[in-house]
C-alpha cells in the first residue's frame, strides 16, 4: 500500500472514530468520562473478537492512538498474558502492555501541572 493510502486510511478512521465521540457527546446526555469509558471498552472487546486487530493493520495510528487503541493494547497485552501464563497473565498482561503510557501520562501530566497554573473551570 502506498504511503499516500496508508495516510488516508488513517485519516479517515481516526477521524471516524472521534466524529463518533463527538456525536455522542453532543447528541447524547452522556459525559465526556462515560464517552471514554465506552471507547476504552469498545477497544477490548473489539479486540476480544479480533476485529480490532484488522483494523489497526488498515489504519495504522488512525487506530491505534484514539481511545479505543488504548483498549486495544490492554486487550492484545491480556490476550498475549494468558496464552503465556494463564489466568494470572490474563490478568497482569494488559498492564504490562500499556505500563508506558500510563506512566508517560502520569509524569507529562505532573511536569505540566509544575510549569503551568492549573487551576478549576468556573
Amino acid at each position: 500500500m502506498s504511503s499516500f493510502m496508508q495516510y488516508l486510511w488513517a485519516f479517515l478512521i481516526g477521524g471516524a472514530i472521534c466524529a463518533i465521540g463527538q456525536l455522542l457527546i453532543s447528541l447524547t446526555r452522556l459525559t465526556p468520562a462515560r464517552v471514554l469509558v465506552i471507547f476504552v471498552t469498545a477497544g477490548v472487546v473489539l479486540t476480544g473478537i479480533g476485529f480490532y486487530g484488522k483494523l489497526v493493520t488498515l489504519a495504522g495510528a488512525g487506530a491505534t492512538v484514539p481511545l479505543t487503541g488504548f483498549g486495544y493494547s490492554l486487550g492484545k497485552g491480556a490476550i498475549e498474558g494468558a496464552a503465556e501464563d494463564g489466568l494470572l497473565g490474563a490478568l497482569t498482561g494488559g498492564i504490562k502492555a500499556t505500563a508506558a503510557g500510563i506512566a508517560a501520562a502520569v509524569v507529562f501530566g505532573y511536569v505540566f501541572a509544575l510549569v503551568f497554573k492549573p487551576r478549576t473551570k468556573q
